[in-house]
C-alpha cells in the first residue's frame, strides 16, 4: 500500500533517522521535538531527550508548544534548569544538537541575528538563544532549514553559531572542542561536510528533488558526488506515530 505523507512529515522522519539509541540530544521547539519523539518511539527507545528549559529524559506524551511546556518534564529523570543543561553541553555530555537558521554558509556557520549590515540591518532576527552553546559544544549538530539562494551562501556577514568557521582548523584555532555541524536537512535533501575540506556536501536527495533544484537554490558551491542516494521514506506506521505526536497539526500541518 502506498504511503502518503506531507513534506514536513518527510523532514521530521529523515531528521529522526539521524539520531541513535543510547545517545543524548539537545532539542528545540518544533520539528526537532517531533523528530526526537519519533526516534524514541521507534528505533531509539533509550534516546535521552534534553530540553533547553531543563527537562531531562522525559517520555513526552504529545507535542509541547515550547521547550518550557510542562510536557517536556513528563516522566523525566530530572526537572532541572537551563543553567544545568547548558553546563552539561559545555562539559561534553550531549551528543546531538538540533538547530534552525536563517542563513548558512559552506562551512556550516549559521546566522540567526541580522540580515544585512550589523549597524543598519535590513532585518533584525531573534539572535542566538542557546544556539551558540549548542553549536559550540554538542558533538553532532543537525540543522533543519528551508533552502534558497538567500539562505545558502558562500560566506555570512554575521556568524551567530559556529560551524567549521573558516575551514578544517577553524574550530581548533577558536578553542572550540571537536564536533560541529553534522547534517543539514532541507526540503530538497540531506547534506554533510567533507572530512578534509569541511565544505558542505550533498548526501541524499528527497523523493522528487533533483540536482538542478540543489544548484538553483544555492549561492554557494556544494560538493556533489557522482552518485547520490535517495532519502528514505516514512512507512505508514511512522506517519501514524507522527500524527499521534502532533494530533492538532501544529507543526506538521498539511504541507
Amino acid at each position: 500500500m502506498e504511503t502518503t505523507y506531507t513534506k514536513t512529515e518527510l523532514l521530521a522522519f529523515v531528521a529522526s533517522r539521524m539520531l541513535e539509541d543510547k545517545r543524548s540530544v539537545f532539542v528545540g521547539t518544533g520539528l526537532p521535538m517531533i523528530a526526537s519523539m519519533l526516534a524514541q518511539r521507534t528505533f531509539a527507545p533509550n534516546l535521552l531527550i534534553i530540553f533547553e528549559a531543563g527537562g531531562v529524559g522525559p517520555k513526552v506524551p504529545t507535542l509541547p508548544l515550547s521547550v518550557g511546556d510542562s510536557r517536556t518534564f513528563y516522566k523525566a529523570v530530572s526537572a532541572s534548569s537551563m543553567h544545568d543543561v547548558m553546563s552539561q553541553a559545555q562539559a561534553g555530555y550531549i551528543d546531538y544538537g538540533f538547530l534552525g537558521a536563517a542563513m548558512i554558509d559552506k562551512y556550516g556557520n549559521l546566522n540567526t541575528t541580522v540580515i544585512g549590515d550589523w549597524e543598519k540591518p535590513k532585518v533584525r532576527l531573534p539572535g542566538s538563544g542557546g544556539a551558540n552553546d549548542i553549536g559550540s559544544f554538542c558533538f553532532k549538530n543537525i540543522i533543519i532549514m528551508r533552502q534558497d539562494k538567500n539562505k545558502f551562501l558562500d560566506k555570512l556577514n554575521f556568524i551567530t553559531t559556529p560551524g567549521y568557521l573558516d575551514g578544517p582548523e577553524g574550530r581548533k584555532k577558536a578553542g572550540l572542542p571537536e564536533g560541529g555541524p553534522y547534517r543539514v536537512i532541507t526540503q530538497f535533501g540531506v547534506y554533510g561536510f567533507d572530512e578534509e575540506t569541511k565544505r558542505m556536501k550533498l548526501i541524499s536527495l528527497h523523493p522528487g528533488a533533483t540536482i538542478e533544484d540543489i544548484k538553483e537554490n544555492s549561492s554557494m558551491e556544494i560538493i556533489i558526488p557522482s552518485k547520490v542516494e535517495r532519502s528514505p521514506e516514512p512507512t505508514q506506521n511512522d506517519i501514524k506515530i507522527l500524527r499521534e505526536i502532533d494530533p492538532q497539526g501544529l507543526v506538521i500541518g498539511n504541507e
